[in-house]
């Protein structure tokens, strides 16, 4: 972008300032003439005189600047400086001091840029007693300093960025003349007054954070909802940590809060009970115990964004370059964007009781091009956030122009200022990187300002997604000394959305091949949406047969939304873990609704039902599931009136049910039949169920057996009731004295034998009638008191003859 109306935002010099500089090149000429002559070690004498000195020593000293306040320093305050100077040479430094030096104003946001590199300029020391003197530095020795400097002891004219450097001025034993052995540039923006035109900052400030929970819940009411690690989460919202430390220091802020509603969402859970995986498994959980952690860091938030403006992102913050990349050619990926848009504000909404914007979309480092422009905007949002590193400049203004601008297609660009948006990468625990950091992000807002001092623009500031715990920190010092300064009041983002923007600025969304490709080999492969679809797919196929498909639909539609989100960015293992994890669980929950396994069915007759049994094992009913039983061979056997016969299913939590077929059996032999769960639209559910019937046909020898058996038991019957009959009316006669004695009634013996042995006979009449008693329990077993004919023969036949008992299954005729 071009530079030249940096120049326009200069205010001129006051005399006094100009008179003075003038007479210091003029006093400081002959020097310089002799500076020419002379060696080396004059140039130090130089830089002492009042001209600028260029870094002329082996630079073997490192100087840290850790602090400089105040950042944004007014008329009548002291300027105080200090930090930390390791010699790192082999030689001591003798006669050494640190001191500041103070450049020229800055000509433009691309020369702040400049100087922040590698510049060898050092610029006019201030001297006098302002420096801190170290007679000797030895080698590895870290020494401290701080100076601190009346700002009218700046000479600082018009306002402006000047350059800001801290020396280390010594010798060697090597060099054994002043000179400047090490320095450390920053930059000091000076603006004493308030401006006329004031540049309207708009500072994102985000709570997003990885992906905590799984998609299993617990069997219970509540649905006991269960994390793959509640360490993490609790660490980034406990005291000091990463989460609390940007809510703490947001909370006295003018900032726009951007959420992700997975996160309120997953700390709202922490805040009742709730289970943790061990070693992430799915079988063995113990109980989470961070409630306390959790219930403050949510109402502390609760608090904080009590009247301010809350951007929701989709929920998870799904990687939307990823799914414009490599999701869209996957049919179904861009619903799940959908629903995670749509559950984004109730999800904020229920938790922190406010109503939060929807409708930004906001891609990873603000990266776009036509097709992640496409993605953003098809789940309803109308603005897209975008960098200017990415939607850049043409050159046709000579400044940086307002943050929104369309796009086309009823959309808006909000392009965040890249210089400023990523102010605060790297390590800002260490002191020097955050001074540092704070200065230049201050230096280029007042640039940006005195670009065009008599025209309003409003700038954006996005930071990255997930700042650390020290550069939240950091930020907020920049966002302190910028609120308190003269040039920059704050605004939200929905402000910036609507400002009017710059005629001539930059509309034109970059082409697919400007996507820069170190962040294209961090998005999602297409595998992974290829993976979610099949996963939603099996969810589609089970929820319909369940009778509260809520307990279902809910967790795992949001472990979808997870397994999309940006967090997963340079951690490819993670995320097909999750993946994985998420899938595995459905399966085991589809697989507790099934047919049990049968083993080989007999079927002796021609005709028999079959049972087939379903079995459920969720705590939630099922139905809306047909079961098809099928014979392969209908000309053997069939199912009802044909190859296959249909019934509806439904099963109650926890059991099981038998469903009854009516078979047909046509021919002998075996016959192998299919049983097979359906959805009610068809749709097979689960795996089928295959078993052979043996069918045994009765032939006609097997009647006339069967039927010869059943005379002879009815003549035995016939038999056994005459003689019972009989013996009732001898017992009659005995009785009444009617009845002949044994002598007369015994008949005479067939064998000839003699009746005149009484004793002979005797026995043998005892013998019958003890051979009679014996036998009475089984023979009169159906009546007891009227006993069978001694000479009746005991059954030698079974009430019914079968076939011996196989090891197939019995079967209902």
């Amino acid at each position: 972008m071009a530079e030249a109306a940096d120049f326009q935002g200069t205010r001129p010099s006051p005399a006094r300032r100009w008179l003075r500089r003038t007479g210091a090149l003029l006093a400081g000429a002959p020097l310089l003439a002799g500076v020419l002559q002379l060696p080396a070690p004059s140039a130090s004498y130089a830089s002492e005189a009042g001209i600028a000195a260029e870094v002329t020593g082996s630079r073997t000293v490192d100087v840290s600047l850790n602090s400089l306040s105040p950042s944004v320093p007014s008329d009548g305050d002291t300027l105080t400086v200090s930090g930390t100077i390791v010699n790192k040479g082999k030689q001591a430094i003798t006669a050494a001091h640190v001191g500041l030096r103070v450049g020229p104003t800055l000509n433009g946001r691309s020369a702040i840029d400049d100087a922040a590199k590698n510049n060898p300029y050092a610029g006019t020391e201030v001297g006098g007693k302002y420096v801190t003197k170290f007679a000797r530095l030895a080698p590895g020795v870290p020494q401290t300093f701080s100076i601190s400097v009346p700002v009218d002891k700046l000479d600082l004219g018009s306002d402006g960025v000047y350059q800001l450097g801290v020396t280390l001025t010594g010798r060697t034993t090597a060099a054994p003349y002043e000179q400047i052995l090490g320095i450390e540039r920053t930059f000091l923006p000076w603006q004493p007054e308030a401006a006329d035109t004031k540049t309207r900052t708009t500072y994102l400030w985000p709570l997003i954070s990885t992906s905590h929970m799984t998609a299993e819940t617990g069997s219970n009411e509540q649905q006991t909802p269960v994390f793959a690690d509640d360490d993490a989460l609790a660490a980034e919202i406990s005291p000091g940590g990463r989460l609390e430390r940007l809510l703490g220091l947001g909370k006295d802020l003018d900032v726009t809060w951007v959420v992700d509603p997975d996160l309120l969402a997953s700390v709202d859970a922490m805040t009742r009970s709730y289970r943790v995986q061990v070693n992430g498994s799915s079988t063995t959980t113990t109980a989470g115990t961070h409630q306390a952690v959790a219930k403050q860091w949510l109402g502390e938030l609760e608090a904080a964004v009590e009247n301010e403006e809350v951007v929701a992102l989709p929920f998870a913050d799904p990687d939307l370059a990823s799914l414009a990349h490599n999701g869209t050619p996957v049919t179904g990926s861009l619903s799940h964007l959908k629903d995670a848009s749509t559950v984004a504000a109730t999800t904020v909404e229920s938790i922190l009781h406010v109503t939060p914007d929807t409708d930004y979309a906001w891609p990873v480092d603000g990266a776009i091009d036509p097709s992640i422009v496409k993605v953003a905007t098809s789940a309803g949002a109308g603005t897209v956030l975008t960098r200017s590193d990415s939607l850049e400049e043409g050159g046709a203004l000579p400044y940086t122009p307002s943050a929104a601008r369309p796009i086309g297609g009823g959309v808006t660009a909000v392009v965040a200022d890249a210089r400023m948006s990523k102010a605060f990468q790297g390590d800002m625990t260490v002191a020097g990187n955050s001074t540092l950091a704070v200065q230049r992000f201050l230096a280029q807002s007042l640039m940006l300002t005195l670009q065009v001092p008599d025209k309003q623009r409003s700038v954006v500031v996005a930071p990255q997604r997930l700042p650390t715990a020290g550069q939240a920190q950091t930020m907020a010092q920049a966002l302190t000394a910028l609120q308190g300064g003269n040039w920059s009041q704050s605004a939200e983002l929905s402000a910036a959305t609507k400002a009017k923007p710059d005629a001539g600025a930059t509309t034109r969304v970059p082409s697919a091949s400007s996507y820069p490709s170190s962040l294209r080999k961090q998005e999602l492969p297409q595998t992974a949406f290829v993976q979610i679809e099949g996963t939603q797919r099996k969810l589609d196929s089970f929820q319909v047969v369940l009778s509260d498909k809520s307990r279902v639909v809910t967790p795992f539609g949001r472990a979808m939304d997870r397994s999309m989100s940006a967090s997963w960015r340079g951690r490819a293992t993670e995320a097909m873990g999750y993946r994985n994890g998420v899938e595995r669980y459905l399966i085991g929950l589809t697989e507790g609704v099934g047919l049990i396994d049968k083993s080989e069915a007999k079927l002796s007759g021609r005709s028999a039902t079959i049972p087939v049994t379903v079995q459920n094992n969720l705590v939630q009913g099922v139905d809306h599931l047909v079961l098809r039983l099928t014979s392969t061979q209908p000309s053997r056997l069939s199912i009802g009136d044909g190859a296959y016969e249909e019934q509806p299913v439904s099963v109650a939590g926890g059991h099981s049910q038998s469903v009854k077929f009516t078979t047909n059996a046509h021919a002998n032999g075996r016959s192998a039949v299919v049983a097979q769960l359906f959805t009610e639209d068809g749709r097979p559910y689960g795996p089928e169920v295959t078993f052979d019937v043996k069918v045994t046909e009765i032939t006609a020898t097997v009647m006339l057996v069967i039927a010869g058996g059943v005379l002879l038991l009815v003549l035995a019957g016939f038999r056994m009731y005459t003689q019972r009959k009989r013996e009732a009316a001898r017992q009659a006669a005995l009785e009444t004295g009617n009845a002949p004695t044994d002598d007369e009634a015994a008949p005479a013996p067939a064998d000839g034998t003699e009746s005149g042995d009484g004793a002979k006979s005797g026995d043998d009449h005892d013998t019958r009638n003890g051979r009679e008693k014996a036998s009475a329990p089984e023979s009169g077993a159906a009546d007891p008191e009227h006993p069978g004919d001694p000479d009746d023969p005991s059954p030698d036949t079974a009430p019914e003859i079968t076939d011996p008992s196989g090891t197939g299954e019995r079967v209902d005729r």
